[in-house]
């Protein structure tokens, strides 16, 4: 389907995730090894943070990640604390640069892996169900990125993980409505610059991959000679479809049906229930 990551710590190169590492974004979008697809080659995107006060800055392409020569120098000259990138592997909708993720709406920034089966079939309900204020800044054509404005329109900005819960029940029960099975699959993540709110849920309970770093402070002192772990700091945290390089203790899976936010050096893992009270 698709592979992404988002990173929050000490400013980094963007290369060092998207091609230096053993298993980087780069060599997924050619050989993913947790993927249903092995090849993601239908458009990429980052999105990252620059000072507190900037809005989130965007690089998207509908051309393969591998091929565009771009992407490296940008990978090379930007350092940013916190960003995501996504590379694309299309389901029911075409190749082109709107649908590359990430997609943005003020400090906001959204990447999804999974789909709305069916999603010709529902599209129209679902996206009657966006506020009205958010509908005229629709670009492209993918269900991710009604996802995003649905999620927005049930409150991401105020409660983030709960606006998540309620757009995937909205999307289950609409496909629901039209005798879809199973409407949805999906790992996403959304941040604000500040915040990483990832989510891994499935309406058949057999969701995409998705991992978490664990403590890079007790990493350090099990590794205390690494040069990557010195680079991204104590605090670091990343949120990953699959991990980047193989070093025993640093990856965690996220288990089904969990949403965790990583915020101000603490990460938090919570049950991810859309049909709570």
């Amino acid at each position: 389907m698709c592979r992404w990551l988002a990173y929050r710590g000490n400013p980094i190169q963007l290369e060092a995730v998207l091609f230096r590492a053993k298993h980087s974004l780069i060599d997924q979008s050619l050989h993913s090894r947790f993927g249903h697809t092995t090849t993601n080659g239908d458009g990429f995107g980052v999105g990252w943070y620059g000072s507190p006060a900037e809005l989130p800055f965007r690089y998207r392409c509908a051309q393969p990640a591998w091929s565009d020569r771009n992407l490296r120098d940008t990978a090379r000259a930007v350092h940013a604390p916190m960003f995501v990138a996504h590379i694309r592997a299309a389901t029911d909708t075409p190749s082109q640069e709107t649908n590359c993720h990430p997609f943005r709406h003020g400090r906001w920034l959204f990447v999804h892996n999974g789909l709305v089966r069916d999603y010709p079939k529902v599209r129209r309900d679902l996206m009657l169900g966006i506020d009205p204020d958010l509908f005229a800044s629709i670009e492209g054509s993918t269900d991710s990125e009604v996802m995003f404005l649905l999620a927005l329109t049930f409150g991401l900005e105020i409660e983030p993980v709960r606006a998540l819960e309620r757009m995937a029940r909205f999307v289950e029960e609409t496909g629901q409505r039209h005798g879809v099975e199973a409407p949805l699959n999906m790992t996403v993540c959304a941040t604000d610059g500040e915040q990483i709110v990832a989510a891994r849920y499935s309406s058949e309970r057999q969701s995409r991959s998705l991992y978490h770093s664990t403590s890079i402070r007790h990493l350090m002192e099990l590794y205390p000679d690494d040069p990557r772990l010195a680079a991204v700091g104590r605090d670091a945290f990343l949120v990953l479809s699959e991990p980047l390089v193989d070093l025993e203790g640093l990856w965690e899976e996220v288990p089904e049906s969990v949403a965790i936010v990583a915020k101000l050096g603490r990460i938090e893992g919570r049950i991810f229930n859309p049909y709570r009270a």
